[in-house]
């Protein structure tokens, strides 16, 4: 239980400032199109759903804060009808960021590129908001791991120190606590997926905290390839007793058998589909409850109402740190427990 500590302790410090700045920072950010009227802008009403579905869905512009140069408008990369077209989302957007405007033939509706002679959509390959964020997870994790690997060679038989002593107990607890108890004596060939995983889920989501961050690992898209990659892994790697178990079930009569093997083919499919679901909806939800909170402020327009929500919304970051943790956790352990079960050599269960 120390070493479990310790762990939380660790991903409480990694994101404790993000925390402390989320409420300002929110409050802060620009109003954004769904409730701003031009002209009359008393008369329009707060629309709190539509604030936190633009916070928590993709886009193809990012607002970091108010003002001119808190928005980034990021690359469009569109394959259409008359071919490659490329420049920047700004073209779709007026002086109100309201994404109105046709550029080249194509239009936004809906945050989907259309081309507007046909109304049909394109092969959208631009990078959004999320694929910023995913870019910008993978170039952290590079430069993070790069220097603790570092730290390994010139701290060669000797005490860690710095960035990796901080990042060591958690290595060692996924390799000790997580992997090797359920993937047995072969988990040395699938240690580094196991790593890369929990460390890509942990670092996407508590950037995810962070204020006017993107909402990476609550994408069911990004979920859905963590998922598919645990699946093939599981599957390629499948030994022959695992799938005599789920086609030729030992031990069972025959009539039973009938009835057994479509449960275990539809248990193929449902295990990268619970991974999906369950950490999309964990970060999700959570996004959704915070936004929800801040959003009250503005609802009631009572500054009680704003301290007493600021107070919760604290404290259910504070939440959200651990829930971060124990996403990456549960993760990778589903996953080594898949691959675990399918590389099993059932004929030496007595060891």
């Amino acid at each position: 239980m120390s070493v479990f500590s310790s762990i939380l302790r660790r991903i409480f410090v990694l994101g404790l400032l993000s925390v402390l700045a989320f409420s300002v920072a929110n409050a802060q950010e620009e109003p954004m199109p769904e409730f701003a009227n031009h002209e009359s802008t008393d008369e329009k009403e707060f629309d709190a759903g539509a604030v936190i579905l633009h916070h928590v869905m993709d886009d193809h512009i990012w607002h970091l804060f108010e003002g001119h140069y808190g928005t980034i408008y990021l690359p469009v990369i569109a394959y259409t009808s008359n071919g490659l077209k490329v420049f920047s989302s700004h073209h779709f957007y007026d002086e109100h960021h309201n994404p109105s405007v046709e550029h080249e033939g194509l239009k936004l509706e809906h945050n989907h590129i259309i081309e507007t002679s046909t109304g049909k959509a394109v092969l959208d390959l631009s990078i959004t908001k999320n694929v910023a964020m995913l870019l910008i997870n993978a170039v952290l994790l590079v430069i993070v791991f790069l220097a603790v690997a570092k730290g390994y060679k010139t701290n060669t038989g000797k005490a860690p120190k710095g960035i990796q002593s901080f990042f060591e107990p958690i290595i060692l607890f996924v390799r000790d606590e997580v992997v090797k108890p359920n993937i047995g004596h072969h988990y040395e060939k699938f240690l580094p997926y196991m790593l890369t995983l929990f460390f890509f889920i942990l670092f996407g989501n508590l950037l995810g905290l962070l204020p006017g961050a993107g909402n990476l690992t609550g994408n069911i898209a990004v979920t859905l390839t963590l998922a598919l990659l645990t699946f093939i892994i599981t599957n390629v790697n499948g030994n022959k007793a695992y799938w005599s178990h789920i086609f030729w079930t030992p031990g069972v009569p025959l009539p039973l058998r009938l009835v057994i093997l479509p449960v275990e083919i539809i248990g193929i499919f449902t295990k990268p589909i619970s991974l999906t679901i369950r950490l999309f909806v964990a970060i999700t939800a959570g996004h959704i409850v915070l936004l929800s909170l801040i959003c009250l402020t503005f609802i009631f327009g009572s500054i009680w109402v704003g301290f007493g929500s600021s107070l919760i919304v604290l404290f259910i970051s504070l939440i959200e740190l651990l829930v971060a943790g124990i996403q990456a956790y549960v993760f990778t352990l589903f996953t080594s427990l898949y691959i675990g079960m399918a590389i099993a050599d059932h004929d030496h269960d007595h060891h």
